[in-house]
């Protein structure tokens, strides 16, 4: 049922098939004026077309919001993110996950600017970014309306959404006329496959799917070595050039796909309660991780370390949750900032058909005391005979328990 008293609505518009059908049932459904914002996340496509498209559809020029993010995104949203070494269920490394707060807050900015009274997004209602967006859109404005044409229209096949395009005079591209053979969410960290020829979690992916990387047996039978600095966390240089926050994944992400690394078949458990099958390609992100996790190697103190790892998976669920802009995920923020204030120095790897390995590591913040682990003579800070009283007192409650069960076991008790 249309809802008259929507005068405005900003839509997180791409200027593809479905957000522009989306647009169109705003304008028809809801009688309202639209505003349309895209970003550049670094997906790879060209985004002068989503202005010739809206404009097209009758969008005044001053309602029309495309915006550079890719280095807000990485420098406040991914960056943050890594620090934490977040991966969720052990192994994604939310590429998806981490965009949607960012568009939500430039949906909402965009919003207060031309005064609309409501938001709305393209995402369906069985995936997670449904839910991502719309905690986005009410942690930063309470009381905004938000529509999501996924859970209201009637259209429920491509056939429909075809003919409610052709009724309406919105340009199909011929490749859209059929049915995709899997959809694609892709930003400067990762690109992710979904759905179709995906959904059989027991079929191989194509080798089509992959769009980011090429297959680890096809990179070259050479080792591509490299270096990263960082400070304070956060990589800021490649081989001794400083780069950008964006630049700077932008290198990692070639380096990465020229030698097969970053691939990644899994399937999750999404948190509106079903499994989903994914494709995930982070070439850069998969690097960078490594390289993160070596620099603290030798940085950061063993209960600090331990610390992280522990709170890590419950980071990475509030991430995929789409809790960016919780108490929570703020206070956790807080937290893993301060133990990077010492993460800084090099990292030197070796790149080779899907693999990284570290091979190096220096800090002047450095931990490792090399005249303590060394095995020749000569050490002083560390005494043999003190490893005796250590382990015994470790020890006792195992003794504790061995002598109890021995005594249960001759008396036949317990």
């Amino acid at each position: 049922m249309a809802q008259k008293h929507i005068k405005r609505v900003v839509l997180a518009y791409s200027g593809g098939l479905d957000t522009s059908i989306i647009l169109k049932w705003l304008q028809t459904t809801y009688g309202c004026e639209v505003v349309t914002f895209t970003a550049d996340l670094g997906q790879g496509e060209e985004l002068a077309p989503a202005r010739e498209k809206a404009l097209l559809m009758g969008i005044k020029p001053e309602h029309i919001f495309i915006e550079d993010l890719r280095e807000e995104f990485v420098r406040d949203y991914v960056f943050p993110m890594f620090r934490a070494n977040a991966q969720y269920e052990g192994l994604y490394l939310l590429g998806t996950s981490i965009a949607r707060p960012l568009i939500a807050k430039k949906q909402i900015e965009i919003a207060r600017k031309v005064g609309a009274d409501a938001v709305s997004h393209g995402a369906t209602g069985k995936g997670n970014d449904q839910v991502r967006f719309e905690l986005g859109y009410y942690a930063l404005e309470p009381d905004i309306k938000v529509i999501a044409p996924w859970r209201e229209w009637e259209y429920k096949s491509r056939e429909s959404l075809i003919a409610f395009a052709e009724a309406h005079q919105i340009p199909i591209a011929k490749d859209k006329r059929g049915e995709a053979p899997f959809s694609v969410d892709a930003n400067l960290l990762h690109s992710s496959s979904e759905g179709k020829v995906l959904e059989d979690p027991w079929a191989e992916p194509p080798e089509y799917v992959h769009m980011r990387t090429i297959a680890p047996q096809d990179a070259p039978d050479k080792v591509t070595e490299i270096a990263i600095d960082f400070e304070k966390g956060d990589p800021v240089a490649v081989d001794g050039v400083k780069l950008s926050p964006a630049a700077l994944l932008t290198k990692l992400n070639e380096l990465g796909r020229a030698n097969g690394i970053g691939r990644l078949d899994l399937v999750e458990n999404r948190f509106v309660g079903m499994k989903s099958r994914g494709v995930y390609e982070t070439p850069g992100g998969t690097i960078l991780l490594q390289a993160h996790r070596g620099i603290e190697s030798i940085t950061l103190d063993r209960g600090a370390a331990h610390l992280k790892d522990e709170l890590m998976p419950k980071y990475a669920e509030i991430i995929y949750n789409g809790f960016w802009f919780s108490p929570e995920r703020e206070m956790l923020q807080a937290l893993i900032d301060r133990s990077q204030q010492k993460v800084t120095g090099r990292v030197r790897l070796k790149l080779y058909k899907g693999n990284v390995s570290v091979t190096g590591r220096q800090s002047p913040f450095s931990l490792y005391d090399q005249d303590l682990v060394t095995f020749e003579e000569g050490a002083v800070a560390y005494d043999h005979l003190d490893a005796a009283g250590f382990i015994k007192l470790n020890a006792l409650r195992l003794r504790t328990l061995a002598k109890r069960d021995a005594k249960t076991a001759k008396t036949g008790k317990g």
